[in-house]
């Protein structure tokens, strides 16, 4: 009676939490220094608008240092995505606030203006890197420890109840070019009205080119940004897996599908990464041993959630976590003693053996029924050598077949085992070696995590950043790029992106309902250069183009490991996107 007294308390809060934010929600304040009244009394009357950068997260209590400038140009391929950001500043409070934008047109050909996504730019509570600089990991229990300050992140609605005096107020705005359009110089007018104030406007102009890019479905790069479900249920107050659950999980997952996302992360074991996020992940597959010692399992859960990410348009590969947790201890419910019992042993022990070969050999059998098995891996997480190796022999004996992905460092005595190889930023494949995973198909990535100062994706990283791993990601040749969390929610997303563990921000690049993030957007940009690159480096080879071709990669050798740490990241992405769109 107790348990479900306290259960429906949580889900009143959680529900709470969920119908504040989806109406308007209040941001945390800043008690960081600002600039004080005397500052802001120095601007002319009214409120005030200009262009701004997307490299900028601008200080919502300090005035903006920018040139002013009403026009904003940028050049695009058909079918690309662009982003531009705004900054209103005032004085005096505004209410009612609202941006619209007008259709893009060049000539009797017209970008529609639903093809225009504008944006209130929100602020969350962010922290820092650990003390010494160089890196984010750790735990931060205590928020006190570490400096915090409110920084612009989420891209939440295009309008506003209030801008209050003497704050800064940027806006984003995402413009999708149609791949059919004819090229040409787009102009178009977005516009801040609010009452009582006369409707500011700015221009946009986009020199749109011949050149396609190709829809994200159609994207070659291996892009793995983990999913979380339960962190979904647990925010919207919904039971897992219910239809309500997917409903909110579907604007989530769309803006993960339309960035080309290749992988559906599956769990098939309680705690693969023992809790290490606020909504612990649990297996989706339900194991039972039975009163005669033999083994049956639930698949229907699993089914569910694979069923719904493919329908989304995320299909090409589902990596199943895990055989190697970090902590050894693996579920399952004992039918003769009617409860949860864990079987404890490590890679190489019989009782290991036991519990997964049998496993494998039934999971394998499902798969091929629902005609899943070729896009299935059996993935690892950062896992060591002789783990590995043990594993290996598992699922080998099990099912010789089965596909097998690993994130982590190199390791050559596993190398032509793994499908799916991700390796840790800053190493490398050996070419040799690259070489004849791409003749065999198999996929060479690279990941970053809390351990990399930059390049990153906090939100208090720079957010050029983000598009800088794209960039990385083509001058190291690795086929893609992961990310350990897409959408592992702090308690209160919306409003502190900090965490008990690692930088903030570093658990998601996404927000509740579908809203995306400055980070998201940035890395997005850094995906299509990617695929930009792949395109251009073909066309050029094909064409004996060498001068082109030599330009473009000296463009792209600039985003090496090592001059993160020595370049200025930020100035390298803006430089090389011209190249990029030199051509």
């Amino acid at each position: 009676m107790k348990y479900t007294i306290v259960l429906a308390l949580c889900l009143f809060c959680c529900n709470l939490c969920f119908s504040q934010v989806s109406d308007e929600y209040v941001e945390l304040t800043d008690t960081k220094p600002h600039d004080n009244e005397s500052v802001w009394n120095k601007l002319p009357s009214g409120p005030q608008i200009s262009w701004g950068s997307t490299d900028i997260r601008y200080a919502k209590l300090n005035v903006p240092v920018l040139s002013k400038t009403s026009t904003w140009k940028t050049k695009a391929w058909r079918g690309e995505r662009v982003n531009a950001q705004a900054v209103v500043w005032t004085k005096t409070a505004m209410s009612d606030v609202q941006v619209t934008v007008s259709d893009l047109k060049c000539g009797s050909s017209i970008i529609s203006s639903s093809e225009i996504k504008p944006s209130f730019v929100r602020y969350i509570m962010t922290d820092e890197l650990n003390k010494d600089g160089k890196g984010a990991c750790g735990h931060r229990e205590n928020k006190a420890e570490w400096d915090s300050s409110i920084v612009a992140d989420v891209l939440y609605k295009p309008e506003l109840k209030e801008i209050k005096a003497n704050t800064t107020q940027p806006l984003w705005v995402n413009i999708r070019i149609p791949q059919d359009v004819k090229a040409g110089a787009y102009k178009g007018i977005l516009t801040v009205s609010a009452a009582g104030v006369a409707d500011m406007k700015l221009n946009m102009e986009i020199q749109v080119s011949d050149r396609i890019l190709p829809s994200s479905k159609e994207w070659a790069i291996h892009l793995d940004l983990w999913q979380n479900p339960y962190s979904v249920a647990r925010y919207h107050g919904v039971p897992l897996w219910s239809e309500a659950h997917f409903d909110a999980m579907r604007p989530v997952m769309k803006i993960l599908a339309d960035a080309g996302q290749k992988v559906i992360t599956a769990t098939i074991m309680h705690k693969p990464w023992a809790g290490q996020t606020e909504d612990h992940f649990d297996s989706m597959i339900a194991k039972m041993k039975q009163i005669d010692g033999t083994w049956s399992y639930d698949y229907t859960v699993f089914d569910k959630w694979v069923e719904f990410m493919m329908e989304m348009g995320i299909d090409k590969q589902i990596n199943c976590y895990t055989l190697i947790p970090w902590a050894l201890k693996f579920d399952y419910f004992d039918q003769a003693t009617g409860r949860i019992q864990f079987v404890e042993a490590k890679p190489g022990d019989a009782a290991y053996e036991d519990y997964w070969g049998t496993f494998l050999k039934d999971f394998a059998s499902h798969l091929r029924t629902k005609g899943w098995f070729e896009r299935t891996t059996i993935a690892m997480d950062e896992r060591g050598l002789e783990a590995m190796q043990e594993a290996v022999k598992v699922i080998r004996k099990a099912e010789p077949a089965f596909k097998i992905s690993l994130a982590g460092n190199y390791h050559e005595e596993i190398e032509a085992d793994m499908y799916d190889y991700c390796l840790a930023y800053g190493q490398n494949f050996p070419k040799e070696t690259k070489e004849l995973r791409e003749k065999a198909g198999k996929i060479s990535t690279v990941y970053n995590c809390c351990s990399e100062a930059r390049p990153n994706t906090f939100t208090f990283s720079p957010p050029a950043e983000a598009t800088w791993i794209g960039w990385h990601a083509a001058e190291g040749n690795y086929d893609g790029y992961l990310r350990w969390a897409y959408n592992s929610w702090t308690l209160d997303p919306f409003h502190d992106s900090r965490f008990r563990s690692w930088a903030a921000g570093d658990c998601y690049l996404v927000y509740p309902f579908g809203y995306s993030s400055i980070r998201m957007e940035r890395l997005i940009e850094g995906i299509q250069d990617y695929e930009k690159i792949r395109i251009l480096r073909k066309e050029f080879t094909d064409k004996n183009a060498g001068g082109n071709l030599k330009k473009l990669n000296a463009a792209v050798s600039l985003f090496s490991a090592k001059n993160i740490g020595e370049r200025d990241a930020t100035k390298d992405v803006n430089d090389a996107r011209k190249v990029l769109n030199s051509f």
